[in-house]
């Protein structure tokens, strides 16, 4: 990694996009949905959407504007030119229920939204709880030419009813607003550096579902730090595939804004679930760095087709936003040719804290901390531990949120007295400075005073031939406080629970080794496929299982 590069480059992210669509004006940014727009359209895009919010609605430079969209082309114009027209974004999950959504609505004090129609019956059923008065709703192919716009909407709306009815006579399609922004003046919004530009939600390290304020300055260092580590760049050259929703601040900041700023061509990938459909969209690309996750990288090389795919032009392959299994990078690895580069990040730190340098991977470590990133463990009184101590990880450096919307005390609690951010990781710093994840403080399962942690086990069971992913958690013991109990989908339909202790048996502790096996069809999962241990112990009944 180098140091050369200045965090402070650009004053905000649309200067960095400015700068961007005039240095790549013809190279392709975006595809999706057969369709490609360059640098060019982007920045005429974002100009026309911002131009039509300044002189069409009541919004003024700091006001919050939600944008509910999936991985479709509309995304990176309504959040850029929201951004250019001096707006706060707030990244919204399409798949959030009616309550979750008035709760991020409300907390935030969006005035404006801009929503997929497929999901605009549940914004009908809460807006008028809301501030919103600006409502634009798009289409899945609104930014498709005719007459292959008309075909996929057709087929998506009347063919395989996917867009339920609603009732919004205020809202105003996004492709008129688009053509009456061509014809209004759009006026550069002067951004400072410590300006807000983001509201990422989250559930923190504690609590309530919180707004983590991300300035220009923080998404723009994590942006440069990020590209400080990928020495082997073509800026203007790569093909990106994603997969992950840009959404999430993971995707957000490394398939949205830093591959804009080296001006790269991202894939989106609208439904990554949808894995022949994925997999034949690949086949389509000849791509050259790929962002996913662990469960996602499971799903993919476990259908035959994903072999068959051309990889011979991949070169960085990276993973975050979970644990990375070893047996998932080894055989990701053996299929593309291509090793994992796993990092560590989360949403109050734009996210990149830590990543494995391509060149310099070390396998079961997130890696090294970014440029001006500083790092330390801590044990439970908020002393400094040293190197190969295990305790909770602490971040300082200049991609660190302000601090949570609206919520001093939840902010308080999350640093430490002298501004240290405290992930609520439990973590090792090697003495050749490699970072090791152990877990999450809040999923460590107690067995007769032993900690367990659950990626250790999950690691080691997945190892297993007959088991396709895994999740442990702790459930209440009369005897040791706790023991510990995984959920199991198989792909070995015979495989029963005495062979899973009898392989953990050979590989764990006795008291890391489960008590108890259920079998599942599929594991609970985030919007980005993030294995939800919360959601096989109820949040609101925390152990309520009891083991003799």
């Amino acid at each position: 990694m180098s140091d050369q590069f200045d965090l402070r480059l650009y004053q905000s992210i649309p200067e960095l996009l400015q700068t961007a669509c005039a240095q790549y004006a013809h190279r392709p940014s975006f595809s999706n949905l057969g369709h490609t727009l360059n640098f060019g359209d982007l920045d005429r895009l974002t100009r026309r959407f911002a131009a039509y919010l300044q002189n069409e609605t009541d919004l003024k430079p700091g006001d919050r504007i939600a944008i509910q969209l999936p991985n479709v082309l509309q995304y990176p114009v309504c959040v850029l030119g929201a951004l250019r027209a001096g707006l706060v974004v707030v990244n919204t999950n399409p798949l959030y229920t009616e309550r979750e959504m008035l709760h991020q609505f409300s907390d935030s004090g969006a005035k404006a939204l801009v929503v997929l129609a497929n999901f605009a019956d549940r914004v009908e059923a809460i807006i008028g709880k809301t501030q919103i008065n600006t409502l634009i709703i798009t289409e899945l192919a609104d930014l498709i030419p005719m007459p292959k716009r008309l075909l996929i909407n057709g087929v998506v709306k009347y063919i395989k009813k996917m867009v339920p009815k609603y009732h919004l006579p205020q809202a105003v399609p996004l492709n008129q607003a688009l053509s009456i922004g061509m014809r209004r003046r759009f006026q550069a919004v002067t951004c400072k550096s410590n300006d807000t530009a983001v509201l990422q939600y989250t559930g923190g390290t504690t609590g309530v579902s919180k707004g983590a304020e991300l300035s220009h300055q923080n998404l723009i260092a994590n942006v440069l730090q990020i590209r400080n580590v990928w020495q082997d760049f073509n800026e203007g050259k790569e093909v990106v595939m994603t997969p992950l929703p840009l959404y999430h601040i993971f995707s957000f900041t490394v398939n949205c804004l830093a591959m804009i700023q080296s001006g790269c061509h991202s894939v989106l990938i609208t439904n990554p679930k949808d894995i022949p459909a994925f997999i034949s969209e690949m086949k389509k690309w000849k791509f050259t760095i790929f962002a996913g996750l662990n469960t996602l990288f499971v799903a993919l090389y476990n259908d035959p087709k994903f072999k068959k795919i051309d990889f011979s032009q991949l070169k960085l392959t990276i993973a975050g936003g979970m644990a990375l299994q070893q047996d998932v990078s080894e055989t990701w690895h053996k299929v593309t040719g291509c090793q994992i580069a796993e990092g560590f990040g989360m949403t109050e730190t734009s996210p990149v804290v830590c990543v494995n340098p391509p060149q310099q991977i070390e396998q079961g470590t997130v890696g090294l901390p970014v440029l001006e990133t500083q790092v330390k463990v801590i044990d439970e009184d908020g002393k400094d531990l040293s190197s190969g101590e295990r305790g909770e990880l602490c971040v300082k450096g200049p991609q660190v949120m302000k601090g949570y919307w609206q919520r001093p005390n939840e902010t308080a609690q999350t640093f430490t007295d002298d501004g240290w951010l405290k992930t609520g990781d439990i973590a090792i710093i090697q003495p050749n400075g490699y970072v090791k994840i152990v877990d999450r403080i809040k999923d460590m399962i107690l067995v007769s005073g032993f900690n367990v942690y659950p990626n250790e086990v999950e690691d080691e069971l997945t190892k297993h031939p007959g088991i396709v992913e895994c999740a442990a958690i702790g459930v209440e013991s009369e005897k040791s406080g706790e023991v510990v109990k995984v959920f199991v989908v198989r792909s070995d339909p015979t495989l029963t629970e005495k062979q899973v202790i009898d392989h953990a048996k050979e590989h764990l502790t006795g008291y890391k080794v489960p008590r108890s096996v259920e079998f599942r069809d599929d594991l609970p999962k985030s919007n980005v496929g993030k294995i939800l241990r919360k959601e096989l112990r109820p949040s609101n009944q925390p152990k309520t299982e009891k083991v003799a």
